[in-house]
């Protein structure tokens, strides 16, 4: 897993695992999963993250995520 952060542009991306993007899902206004052709999430975009995120409160729930796919 790979989180990196673009301040120019306010946005977070969380890579989950290597591939092409196939699809994509808005799971709420501003937060988007990018998934393979298999379905498999690959990435996860956060826009306006310093508005959405705090680097104190962040927990991952990975069952949840797969689960949802």
């Amino acid at each position: 897993m790979r989180i990196a952060y673009a301040p120019e542009a306010d946005v977070m991306t969380i890579q989950l695992r290597e591939g092409k993007p196939a699809d994509s899902h808005d799971l709420a206004e501003g937060i988007i999963v990018h998934l393979s052709a298999s379905g498999q999430p690959l990435e996860i975009e956060i826009l306006d993250a310093s508005k959405v995120v705090q680097k104190k409160g962040i927990e991952i729930s990975m069952e949840a995520l797969f689960s949802a796919a």
